[in-house]
């Protein structure tokens, strides 16, 4: 991953008093498609505009990623949206303050069931029947307690009657070990993100029923985190991370540097799987034709990227609809001191990426609106 794609210029130096106080960071990520603004911003080596040198390194799991951000092994990471918002609360595990630095990607993400279920549903059973001919408490994976795929599934069962804590198994697997597991009959379903949902089905080993932006339609995904006390302590640092990170996201937006970038994901230090698995659940690619499928967007002129304190008080509403957590808390205050507006206005700005803060209104699968 050091060779990039092709040069880039480093005359945007940084003003004397808005040097980075640190210049080499560390960068977590797990092997999966929406990493892809991390790899891009080593490969074309951005962070050198910003005073910048990044080093990638791969984590096994989500767990991997939230214990190294803690201990301080890793500086900032490709995480979930609801890993951030998981250890901000304490819930299963450590608590620290945390910070949401910028939004990488939205959709992208997707459901897939075993090749039985699959074809029930095709002969007209609903879900909750399909399940209960099974004879046995089904079992479905999710990546992480608290993360965006548990969210996800959680909400997409209980739309279709099925109440996710109590009619089935709910497991966490690391996503590169979803498919091995769907094909040994080990589960019957599981949500994640690309590209093991299209690995599983070139595998034969299930299909995908619902893409996660059938669910939440332009859900926020992956963020770039970090622990509050490394934004408070280095603030220029973090400006010029989220500078650099926005700069690949833009960089993205095009469909012909992203078809590039897929061949170089390929490669077993980054994801491990065929170039055309990534590429077809990418814009424009083959498994996206159903109505409700969007592909994963990483910029759109600026519209992904804002870390709305809105979006991260669904979480926290999420957490106490299941009773994972059940402490006072003001959900919309929490939001404001996790979602670093100001630290991502300011950067946006430097670079002309147009802030895209106004409110979202989402309809979700079951007909629910969701303002915040």
């Amino acid at each position: 991953m050091n060779t990039p794609i092709s040069a880039v210029s480093a005359d945007a130096s940084e003003a004397a008093g808005d040097r980075p106080e640190l210049t080499h960071l560390r960068l977590g990520f797990v092997a999966l498609t929406d990493a892809a603004p991390l790899v891009a911003a080593k490969l074309l080596e951005f962070g050198h505009r910003h005073g910048l040198t990044l080093e990638l390194c791969r984590q096994p799991s989500w767990a991997g990623i939230r214990d190294k951000l803690l201990c301080g092994e890793i500086d900032a990471a490709h995480a979930l949206y609801g890993l951030v918002y998981g250890v901000q609360l304490g819930i299963g595990g450590p608590r620290d303050d945390m910070a949401v630095l910028m939004v990488l990607n939205r959709n992208g993400q997707a459901v897939t069931l075993s090749n039985p279920l699959a074809r029930a549903l095709d002969e007209g059973a609903r879900l909750r029947e399909a399940l209960a001919a099974l004879g046995r408490p089904p079992v479905f994976a999710q990546t992480f307690p608290t993360g965006t795929h548990a969210m996800w599934l959680y909400y997409w069962l209980a739309a279709q009657g099925v109440h996710p804590l109590q009619d089935v198994r709910s497991v966490v697997i690391p996503p590169p070990e979803m498919v091995a597991a769907l094909a040994s009959g080990e589960l019957d379903g599981f949500c994640a993100g690309e590209p093991w949902n299209a690995a599983a089905e070139a595998r034969g080993a299930g299909r995908t029923v619902a893409f996660t932006s059938e669910i939440w339609p332009d859900h926020p995904e992956k963020v770039l985190a970090c622990r509050r006390a490394f934004a408070t302590r280095y603030p220029n640092t973090a400006r010029a991370l989220i500078r650099t990170l926005l700069e690949a996201c833009r960089w993205l937006d095009s469909p012909d540097h992203l078809a590039t970038l897929a061949g170089q994901m390929a490669s077993t230090e980054v994801i491990g799987v065929p170039a055309d698995l990534i590429a077809r659940r990418l814009p424009g690619g083959a498994d996206l034709a159903r109505p409700g499928a969007r592909a994963v967007s990483f910029f759109a002129d600026g519209a992904v990227n804002y870390p709305r304190p809105s979006e991260g008080a669904w979480f926290v509403e999420q957490y106490r609809r299941w009773g994972l957590y059940g402490e006072p808390c003001d959900a919309t205050a929490l939001a404001a001191a996790v979602n670093q507006t100001a630290l991502y206005r300011e950067a946006a700005e430097r670079i002309g990426v147009r802030v895209a803060d106004e409110p979202r209104r989402a309809v979700l699968c079951d007909g629910r609106v969701w303002e915040g």
